[in-house]
C-alpha cells in the first residue's frame, strides 16, 4: 500500500501502556526534563493518560480492559504509534479504500478532547495506528 502524495499525516505522538502513570512519568520528566499532563481517565476505553511531551503512556483501569489484556500478554510496551490529521473522516473513507481495517469507522473521544480512529494492526505492518484530529 503506497500512499498517494496528498497524504501527509504528522508524527502526533507514540503510546506506551504502562502499569503505573506515576512511576513512568517520574522517569519520562527526568530523561526529558519536560513535565507530565494531569491525568486524564477515560472510562469508555477504560484506561488512565497523562502525557510527557509526545509521550502518551496508558495505564489499565483494570486488568479486562484491552490496555490491560494488552499488559498481560506482552507486558509495559510500545502500544500505538499515532499520526495527526485535520479531516479524520476524510482519512477514514481514503484508508479504507487503501485496504486499511479500520476499527472504529465512526471517530471517537479520546484523551485531551481529540477525535481518534484506530486502524487494525493485521492491515498496518502489525502495528496499532491512531488518527487524532486536535479540536478546532
Amino acid at each position: 500500500m503506497s500512499a498517494p502524495a496528498e497524504a501527509n499525516l504528522p508524527l502526533d505522538h507514540v503510546a506506551i501502556a504502562v502499569t503505573s502513570l506515576e512511576e513512568v512519568c517520574s522517569l519520562y520528566e527526568l530523561i526529558s526534563g519536560e513535565t507530565r499532563t494531569t491525568p486524564e481517565v477515560l472510562e469508555a476505553q477504560g484506561v488512565r493518560v497523562a502525557f510527557v511531551g509526545s509521550i502518551e503512556f496508558l495505564e489499565p483501569l483494570n486488568p479486562e480492559t484491552s490496555v490491560g489484556r494488552f499488559i498481560s500478554a506482552r507486558g509495559p510496551s510500545l502500544h500505538h504509534v499515532a499520526y495527526r490529521t485535520a479531516d479524520i473522516i476524510s482519512e477514514i473513507s481514503r484508508l479504507k479504500k487503501n485496504g486499511f481495517e479500520v476499527i472504529d469507522p465512526e471517530p471517537r473521544p479520546g484523551a485531551k478532547g481529540h477525535l481518534v480512529t484506530f486502524l487494525h494492526p493485521s492491515t498496518a505492518g502489525g502495528v496499532l495506528i491512531e488518527l487524532v484530529q486536535h479540536p478546532s
